[in-house]
């Protein structure tokens, strides 16, 4: 078997199985977790910082990125004011909005099909014509990134603000 058969066989099974555990996590009652949230922050400023870096070369990704990870910011915000808060007992949770989460999934991996569908017969041909630099060239896509990536930072910053009112208010004493 080709390595090029290989690899998409292999790695399928793994995006499928992070696919629905991200799907998972856009519908019902979600506790808020303040150490994973807080890691999960930090690995998407490091990616957000590292795909930036790309700016330096090519100046109209990083303007793709930096306009997405604005709209991002501003569709966190949004999300986060649909977004329904419950203490259960002593556990401060949360419902997210399924539907702007399963859109910017949807989007995203939407764009990377559609890349990856039109560039294929030139990544077929990478080692003569160098063509997996050409599927990192694309302002939208750097942009739809950027929106993912700006949502999520947003969204769970806004949680864990959002959790530190409530953890003080729960531990303050009553007047």
């Amino acid at each position: 078997m080709s390595p090029n058969i290989v690899a998409p066989l292999v790695l399928a099974p793994l995006i499928v199985w992070r696919l629905y555990a991200r799907t998972r996590r856009n519908f019902g009652r979600q506790p808020i977790r303040p150490k994973r949230m807080w890691i999960r922050v930090g690995i998407l400023a490091a990616v957000a910082l590292l795909v930036a870096s790309r700016g330096f070369i090519e100046p109209r990704l990083a303007v793709g990125l930096a306009v997405g990870l604005g709209g991002g910011v501003v569709l966190g915000a949004v999300a986060l004011r649909l977004t329904r808060f419950e203490i259960d007992g002593q556990n401060d949770c949360y419902f997210p909005n399924p539907w702007i989460g399963l859109a910017l999934t949807a989007l995203f991996i939407g764009r990377l099909l559609y890349r990856f569908m039109v560039l294929y017969p030139v990544m077929s041909q990478a080692a003569t014509s160098g063509g997996y630099a050409t599927y990192q060239r694309s302002p939208l896509t750097m942009a739809i990134l950027g929106l993912l990536i700006g949502y999520y930072i947003a969204y769970y910053v806004g949680l864990l603000i959002h959790h530190r009112r409530v953890s003080r208010a729960m531990t303050s004493p009553s007047k």
